[in-house]
């Protein structure tokens, strides 16, 4: 970049001679209850990267989640990195991780879940779909309030809070309101959620999505299903 003074179009200049990024950063987010990836959606937690060999008080840098649970930016500055990941509906780490990042690197992370969506059914009927789940808890103590589940359908498998049909969304049956602590009630429930008025040779994908009231309030989710309607008559 060529920087010019304020002394006209003869004046001297500066060249901007800082490298650009030149290094890459991926890796997993692993549900440390299954082993498995998170189940998550795009930008449905973040990994945060404070550059501590830039300066003693960086700015984080977020990279969003992506919906199979993994991670990527294809263009980071090569140093010392500060990074823990956060926003996302888990149990908030006590320590982050302190690496270098450089060329491409590649670093995986083991967050707990706030929640775990199991013995999951769907069942479609006429043009309805019929979703039942139940909720595990990996910890109990110091959980927050459970606020609300919610079934989520799109056109596209990119399924979730922030991809969605919005006439399904807005529907009264597609969401349950908990607003409770975790108790033995919630343990033994078999949650059961609807929507309705799916159209005929479509195909659709769901899943289920439950949040606490913590300040991100975003949703741990189940696998998404491909739901495939039968033609019209």
């Amino acid at each position: 970049m060529v920087l010019f003074d304020g002394g006209g179009a003869f004046g001297c200049t500066k060249t901007d001679n800082y490298p650009g990024p030149d290094a890459a950063f991926q890796g997993n987010i692993i549900d440390s209850v299954t082993g498995k990836n998170m189940l998550t959606e795009t930008g449905g937690l973040q990994i945060e990267l404070r550059q501590i060999s830039w300066t003693a008080n960086p700015s984080p840098y977020d990279i969003p989640s992506k919906p199979d649970g993994t991670f990527e930016d294809t263009r980071i500055f090569s140093g010392h990195y500060n990074i823990i990941p956060t926003k996302g509906p888990f149990w908030p780490l006590a320590d982050s991780t302190i690496m270098d990042i450089k060329g491409n690197t590649t670093h995986d992370f083991k967050v707990m879940p706030y929640l775990e969506i199991v013995n999951t059914t769907h069942v479609q009927s006429a043009d309805s779909l019929v979703m039942t789940f139940q909720l595990q808890a990996p910890r109990t103590v110091g959980l927050p309030q459970l606020s609300d589940a919610r079934l989520f359908v799109n056109n596209t498998p990119y399924v979730g809070s922030g991809a969605n049909i919005q006439s399904f969304y807005n529907q009264s049956a597609a969401s349950v309101a908990i607003n409770s602590d975790w108790n033995a009630t919630i343990a033994a429930t078999t949650y059961r959620m609807v929507v309705h008025n799916l159209q005929a040779g479509w195909t659709y994908y769901a899943r289920v999505g439950v949040r606490v009231n913590d300040s991100y309030k975003k949703y741990n989710l189940s696998e998404a299903v491909q739901v495939v309607m039968p033609p019209g008559k």
